[in-house]
């Protein structure tokens, strides 16, 4: 054998063992990797386009809030998309940046086209094909074999050009078992670095994740060559709660969105896994990098540039989430902060608490924004105060203008 033909035999098999050991080393850490897709899957979402700015402002965002991965979009939909992708490159270094794909060779070619210049490490492909019975005779109008054909074919010829190859068989959770694991271990033997499941129309629920999980660890032998990574959607409220219970069984990826927008009813929400994932190490025992400081911040923006407006009282990032017109709760927190917290501001990048004053508030909460505002009251003063705030029409803000007006009216009324 001359020396040209032993050295690239010698390379692609060291090439092969790094990558090899890469996947075992996150294998056996344990660590949970996210993947989020707001720029790709998120976008999906009526009214929420993107343009190629906002779309590196979330990246850098979700850079700095530590995910590994980041779907950059759909490189084969358009070239305005691959010009999109391409901003990112040389500027969003750490997490890997995909690109969606169908098991077409011209996908990969146009991922390749807008992901060349990102060194070998930090890119790769996402291909995806329907393996449901609906998908199968419906949409594509192939059988089982010609779709693991098409798998094969594409997986590999991906595998050539990209160090980071995921699969993903569209309508997983409607796919039957049997063949699930089938092209489970063809794509990984095509070349496949880790293998998605994903609940494409979001009828999973946490047992049912459980599982799926459980009997593809169980069922797909060479499974210890990739990675294996969930995707669920929300059209029954239970995104977050399946993959919760995904990474309970040892699923290592989790792909989510910011704010959980997305197709329908959204994906998993990126934000509210972190934070589970952080309060219940005692259940979960598994560290992620997310940044938990930076999840408002990442949320609001993803708000803005979108148009998707928050609920008031979204988990995390809502209005409403700090702040409180409860008397007894507004009272509570005034001795000691934790009482009517699961987490505090500080920990999501939050400002702090608030006490609102309104129909519902006590002696407790008016006294202290009075002291806040440096107005000396006695307890009557304080109780004539409250009796006002109680009696405002529907809908009066009592904002710290308002406080001191009926403060100042009632103070001088009572001397």
């Amino acid at each position: 054998m001359s020396l040209a033909r032993f050295f690239p035999r010698l390379t692609g098999r060291f090439k092969g063992a790094v990558k090899q050991a890469i996947i075992s080393h996150h294998r056996h850490t344990g660590a949970v990797l996210f993947s989020d897709t707001t720029l790709r899957d998120g976008e999906q979402m009526p009214g929420a386009t993107l343009d190629p700015d906002d779309k590196l402002q979330i990246a850098l965002a979700l850079e700095e809030a530590g995910v590994h991965s980041l779907d950059a979009g759909f490189a084969a939909s358009s070239p305005r998309e691959i010009e999109s992708i391409r901003q990112m490159v040389g500027q969003v270094r750490k997490p890997v940046l995909t690109s969606l794909c169908r098991t077409v060779r011209s996908d990969v070619d146009a991922a390749y086209e807008a992901l060349k210049d990102n060194p070998p490490a930090k890119r790769g492909v996402s291909l995806f094909v329907g393996t449901s019975p609906l998908h199968r005779r419906h949409k594509l109008q192939k059988t089982e074999s010609e779709i693991l054909s098409i798998i094969a074919d594409t997986v590999s010829y991906a595998a050539e050009r990209f160090e980071i190859v995921a699969f993903s068989p569209e309508d997983a959770s409607r796919t039957e078992l049997a063949y699930l694991t089938q092209l489970y271990r063809e794509a990984i033997d095509a070349g496949a670095t880790t293998i998605g499941f994903p609940d494409t129309v979001g009828i999973c629920t946490p047992e049912k994740a459980r599982a799926f999980v459980r009997h593809i660890q169980d069922s797909v032998p060479n499974l210890n060559r990739a990675l294996l990574a969930v995707h669920f959607h929300n059209d029954l409220g239970l995104a977050v709660a399946n993959t919760l219970a995904s990474i309970e069984e040892g699923a290592n990826v989790v792909q989510c969105t910011v704010n959980g927008i997305g197709e329908r009813a959204g994906n998993a929400c990126l934000e509210e896994v972190a934070m589970a994932l952080a309060l219940h190490q005692d259940q979960y025992g598994r560290a992620a990098k997310i940044d938990t400081t930076k999840l408002v911040g990442l949320s609001h923006l993803v708000a803005r540039l979108t148009g998707c407006r928050l609920a008031a009282n979204k988990p995390i990032s809502g209005r409403t989430i700090f702040a409180t017109e409860a008397g007894i709760h507004q009272d509570g927190l005034l001795k000691h902060i934790d009482t009517y917290l699961p987490f505090r501001p500080d920990m999501v990048g939050a400002k702090g608490v608030e006490l609102v004053l309104g129909r519902h508030s006590g002696r407790r909460a008016v006294e202290h924004r009075l002291e806040a505002l440096g107005l000396a009251a006695d307890i009557h003063q304080v109780a004539a105060v409250l009796a006002r705030i109680k009696n405002a029409p529907k809908g009066t803000i009592i904002d710290d203008s308002m406080l001191r007006q009926i403060a100042i009216e009632e103070l001088n009324g009572s001397s």
